[in-house]
């Protein structure tokens, strides 16, 4: 139950003590959480549905919200789409197996080994690009319609499939001789559930986690939007400037996700955190079926903005991207060997542990200038949609909080990582986000 401990567990770390359940409001949070999530999901399809199904949220005039139409939830759940979101899932799993790819090792894990992944999540991209710009030639351009059309009972679709995933992950971390998440030994069956016991389950060489982390729902996300793009040519006979823009930036994020695969294996949901409800709904539902919304919105409407004030949001979007990658790009090169020439002109601290901090150049401005470039990037797709529905804002408004309860998240592990260090640390580098400000 949530709010007793469970037996505790078997695998690699029963004989350690369980963690606090003391992050997302411990047990009872995390409950709430999961079942708010699908619920959100639906919420901003029904808030603003397909046109012709239903009123669409002006403004922010939530009173607005009593004409909404309250769905049957049998209406949600349709066998097409089931079968097209496992077939997608399939697809993907079988590339990931056939396509050559680099084998690069990840951190090294409490037990002290070194897990190898397998990278070609890039070339798994175009592979499917390739395959998809092939049916929409051969089938006409309205071929990826059907994406518009059944937007929300594949999304419904996605959920299921995130959940019965959950549950299998969940059941296999009671095995004997699985690596536990640190977070997720809780013994709290929902706290434990939505955090992910299991560090890096794996069937076989094939790592869940590291898959579903970009591919699934990043790339799903990318065809979602070439569906919206059709239906706007459908709808409108043509694709706006908006929609072109908004597409284009987001195929410049999945891109540049999927072509720096290998920085992943680095961050705090590979490393730290264990595989389960948060992050295989994240990944499979929450991404591709919310991140899509503005470009859902401008399938059937208008921003009905003057092409230079769409430009000028194009150009603080690339601001934004530019401090992103260059931060992230800075960061992983000072990773891999700080005395290269890239690295020569960067100042760092010594730590205790024997590493370094980097305390100059984009991480002298600020501890967590990449997520500012990234919210700034996020934020000017919105912008492309204009002002006449305020859902369309809801990726940078969740982003942001997102952003500040991870790096609230990642301090606390620095500190308790780099001690008195990570003090100093801070005295060096005393701003979080933006750099004399914040």
């Amino acid at each position: 139950s949530p709010s007793k401990p469970s037996p505790s567990p078997r695998g690699h770390d029963s004989a350690e003590p369980p963690c606090p359940a003391n992050e997302f409001l411990g047990p009872v949070g995390t409950g709430f959480i999961m079942l708010s999530l699908p619920l959100t999901v639906w919420f901003l399809y029904f808030a603003c549905p397909n046109k012709g199904e239903g009123f669409c949220l002006q403004g922010v005039n939530l009173m607005g919200l009593r004409q909404m139409t309250l769905p049957v939830l049998s209406t949600l759940v349709d066998s097409w789409a089931i079968g097209l979101v496992l077939a997608w899932f399939a697809w993907l799993v079988a590339l990931e197996r056939v396509l050559p790819g680099e084998v690069a090792e990840g951190v090294v894990l409490p037990n002290g080994k070194r897990l190898p992944y397998k990278l070609n999540g890039h070339l798994s991209l175009w592979v499917t690009l390739f395959l998809v710009q092939q049916y929409t030639m051969a089938k006409g351009g309205r071929a990826l319609t059907y994406l518009y059309d059944d937007f929300i009972e594949l999304a419904t679709a996605a959920m299921l499939l995130s959940t019965l995933l959950s549950v299998g992950l969940y059941c296999a971390s009671f095995r004997r001789g699985a690596l536990l998440a640190h977070g997720g030994r809780s013994g709290y069956l929902t706290y434990d559930f939505w955090m992910g016991r299991e560090l890096n389950p794996r069937i076989g060489s094939f790592d869940l986690k590291v898959f579903c982390e970009l591919r699934p729902g990043m790339i799903g996300w990318l065809l979602i939007d070439f569906g919206m793009m059709a239906k706007e040519r459908e709808y409108k006979g043509e694709n706006s400037l908006e929609m072109l823009l908004l597409v284009s930036f987001q195929m410049l994020y999945v891109w540049d996700a999927l072509y720096n695969e290998k920085a992943i294996l680095t961050t705090m949901d590979v490393t730290t955190d264990g595989f389960g409800f948060m992050l295989a709904f994240g990944d499979l539902a929450w991404v591709p079926f919310t991140y899509c919304l503005p470009a859902r919105y401008l399938a059937t409407r208008s921003s009905n903005l003057p092409t230079p004030v769409l430009l000028a949001f194009a150009a603080l979007g690339l601001a934004g991207f530019y401090i992103f990658r260059a931060s992230n790009s800075e960061k992983d090169a000072f990773r891999r060997d700080p005395s290269s020439p890239a690295c020569r002109h960067l100042q760092s601290m010594p730590t205790q542990r024997g590493t370094k901090l980097l305390v100059s150049g984009w991480w002298g401005l600020a501890r967590k200038i990449n997520y500012s470039g990234d919210w700034l990037f996020g934020l000017s797709q919105s912008l492309f949609t204009g002002f006449g529905c305020g859902l369309t804002y809801f990726y940078p408004i969740y982003f942001a909080i997102l952003l500040f309860h991870r790096a609230a998240r990642d301090d606390e592990a620095c500190q308790a990582k780099y001690g008195q260090d990570w003090t100093r640390y801070k005295q060096r580098v005393p701003y979080m986000f933006i750099p004399k400000v914040f």
